[in-house]
């Protein structure tokens, strides 16, 4: 028994000095991960927040972050909210729908055209809300090739107008509004012509050239009945503009318009043929570049013409975005509007973000202008439809090809139309450093304050009645926050 006794702890003291020959030639084993828990967001959240930035990692998305308003000292810069300041009342956010646009909207299959349009126009928690859009009076250059509603063979006249036929719009544009009305019956529609019919031109061109005053009437009409049947197809013209950019008579379609032949126009002309036919569409005078400031004026101290003038139109190709509050002080009865500007093909996407949320959005809405509109809705991956001559760099909002791109342009606007609903109103807010804002109370009673950072990455606080919420955002981004 001993015997075997000495030979059991023999054994098991050799086996215990291979386990311990083991642990001292072996690598240890790895540690396993510890497993990644999320930080936990407390606190009371008083303000949403929406970011996109200008290198694209973040486009348009609600942030996951707590925002509490409170009076914890920093020393931030402070963006203040002030909701006894009262502007502007909102008309809406948008584009054009130009006969282009249209086209490739409808070339869609009736399954994801009809997810674009709810996407674009729904005002659910999936769309954008757009709600404001801006089309083309017969061919606009966003069109496959120029045309009006009155075209004839050289030399012949319709001076009653007996010809006039809305059947190119018919194929695309009429359908397609029809589907956004379905969607938000309550969008707002601006009709601008790019050229009357060549016949009552005195080039008899669709390139420049200007309107021949034995036609004025008849061109009046032609309003008249546009509006007329547009409205026998469902689609009401809130307001036009008598001429899409008048000082420039190079693309194809244009007209040239000064300030003058305008205002004669209006008085003598559309005005009156407005009150005859009983039409409330607004007639909106200029719809051109921010240089001119003195042609809307013109056209609002013609006394005949002012009253039939509800406000002017504005681009920014050229001056500067002060030029709506130049034309409000000297008219702060009439309105003023925003109406076109596009994002280029060849511009980067950061660069198009600042400069257009800076200068175009913000800039128009704290200017006094009732709506923001860039310039073309949809194109093709070669940035058409266009004309001979037209546009052929304009980016649209959205490109539609094998599927549908979001471009700049979609993000420059969602970040007011998804939040800014029609009937809010601009409210103060300023302008910290390189920080540019503009602040609404909609007709919920929400606030929304739109931030633009034109310089690098800052931390600052956003005041509201004596309580603020400290936040940031990087260079080049731009902000929506709700609360």
């Amino acid at each position: 028994m001993p015997g075997k006794m000495n030979y059991i702890l023999a054994l098991f003291a050799s086996i215990l000095l291979f386990s311990n020959c083991s642990k001292n030639t072996q690598s240890p084993a790895p540690t396993p991960p510890s497993p990644v828990i999320p930080p936990v967001v407390t606190g009371t959240n008083d303000m949403d927040f929406w970011l996109t930035k200008g290198d694209q990692t973040v486009l348009l998305q609600k942030q996951n972050v707590i925002l509490t308003l409170g009076k914890v000292a920093n020393n931030n810069a402070f963006i203040d909210v002030d909701s006894t300041q009262i502007f502007q009342t909102v008309d809406g956010f948008g584009f054009s729908l130009t006969g282009g646009s249209a086209y490739v909207i409808n070339s869609m299959s009736a399954t994801d055209r009809n997810n674009l349009i709810k996407e674009l126009f729904g005002i659910d928690a999936n769309g954008i809300g757009i709600s404001y859009l801006r089309v083309s009076i017969g061919a606009s250059d966003m069109d496959a090739a120029p045309f009006t509603y009155d075209d004839l063979l050289s030399g012949e006249t319709d001076i009653s107008l007996d010809k006039f036929s809305l059947a190119k719009d018919q194929n695309d544009v009429i359908p397609v509004l029809k589907e956004i009305l379905a969607v938000n019956p309550t969008i707002k529609i601006m009709g601008s012509p790019w050229s009357p019919p060549v016949w009552m031109k005195d080039n008899k061109n669709f390139i420049g050239g200007s309107l021949l005053p034995e036609y004025y009437k008849v061109y009046a009409q032609y309003f008249v009945k546009y509006i007329q049947q547009m409205k026998a197809e469902g689609i009401t013209i809130d307001a036009i503009t008598t001429q899409n950019e008048p000082l420039y008579g190079g693309n194809n379609p244009s007209m040239l318009m000064n300030a003058n032949q305008q205002a004669d126009f209006i008085k003598n002309n559309l005005g009156p043929a407005f009150n005859a036919a009983g039409i409330q569409t607004k007639i909106v005078a200029y719809d051109h570049n921010c240089d001119r400031p003195d042609f809307p004026i013109s056209v609002l101290s013609d006394a005949g013409a002012r009253p039939f003038v509800n406000g002017s139109a504005f681009h920014l190709y050229g001056g500067n975005i002060t030029a709506l509050t130049t034309v409000h002080n000297a008219f702060p009865d009439k309105q003023v509007y925003f109406t076109e500007q596009y994002t280029a093909s060849t511009a980067e996407f950061g660069g198009d973000l600042k400069w257009h949320v800076k200068n175009v959005l913000i800039g128009s809405m704290r200017n006094w202008s009732l709506n923001t509109l860039l310039w073309n809705l949809a194109t093709d991956a070669s940035y058409g439809p266009h004309t001979a001559g037209g546009c052929s760099t304009c980016k649209g909002a959205v490109t539609i090809a094998t599927g549908v791109t979001r471009n700049v342009g979609y993000y420059i606007i969602g970040h007011a139309s998804k939040f800014v609903p029609p009937g809010s109103v601009r409210i103060g807010s300023n302008n910290a450093g390189d920080l540019q804002s503009v602040a609404f109370v909609t007709p919920a009673g929400k606030k929304v304050l739109i931030v633009e950072n034109d310089g690098t990455s800052t931390s600052f606080n956003i005041r509201y009645k004596g309580k603020w919420v400290t936040t940031s955002l990087t260079g080049g981004s731009v902000g929506t926050f709700i609360w």
